[in-house]
């Protein structure tokens, strides 16, 4: 299974326990917390030398009166903020605005993914990718299109180029599965922002085509 540890800011950088990006109101299949772990977030990658400046209050909470528009992937279709800057490369389109993201990464995993899974083999590689990584919870959750595990922790996003800055992140990274295919789609957000209700439209508008 293919590992996914990007984090966006602004359109700069790509990128899931949890407060913030949003207490999720999930109603979990099967709920287990992961180990805790220490040190290192989502794409930027562990730092090296000085670190950057923690952004302080950045901008996070997405409008009520957010529009969304249908993205068609390959073999998938899923609604994300209208207007967010995208970006795309293989196998993997991202969606920013200022420290929120939306990526979605599609690629073929021979069996289904499972939280112990997860556990076993996905976190260890996330924890060593990501700078700021603080564990989260993984779970299984249910979604329009069926289950999907959440994996969810905390990063640090990718240095503003504008700022110098980084925002600390709350990550969730749903795995959806079918036939061979697994599609990610990973959310994030500065800790605190009210962003339960947008992620939760992404989210259950995920359906496989």
């Amino acid at each position: 299974m293919r590992i996914v540890t990007r984090t966006v800011v602004a359109g700069l950088g790509v990128g899931l326990a949890l407060a913030g990006c949003s207490a999720s109101s999930d109603s979990p299949a099967e709920s287990s917390s992961a180990p805790t772990a220490s040190s290192s977030s989502a794409a930027a990658g562990p730092s090296s030398g000085t670190s950057p400046q923690v952004e302080v209050n950045p901008p996070g909470d997405i409008p009520d009166d957010q529009a969304f528009v249908a993205y068609r992937g390959s073999g998938y279709t899923v609604k994300v903020p209208e207007g967010w800057a995208r970006t795309t490369n293989a196998g993997e389109v991202v969606f920013a605005d200022k420290y929120n993201s939306v990526t979605i990464t599609t690629a073929p995993s021979a069996t289904a993914p499972t939280p112990a899974g997860a556990r076993a083999h996905e976190l260890s590689a996330i924890e060593t990718s990501v700078d700021g990584y603080r564990a989260g919870s993984v779970r299984t959750v249910r979604r329009r299109s069926g289950t999907a595990v959440l994996l969810t922790y905390r990063a640090r996003s990718a240095v503003n180029a504008v700022t110098g800055k980084v925002a600390e992140q709350d990550v969730e990274r749903y795995e959806f599965w079918r036939s061979g295919t697994e599609v990610i789609l990973t959310l994030a957000a500065p800790v605190g922002a009210d962003n339960v209700d947008p992620w939760r439209i992404v989210t259950d508008s995920f359906a496989w085509t």
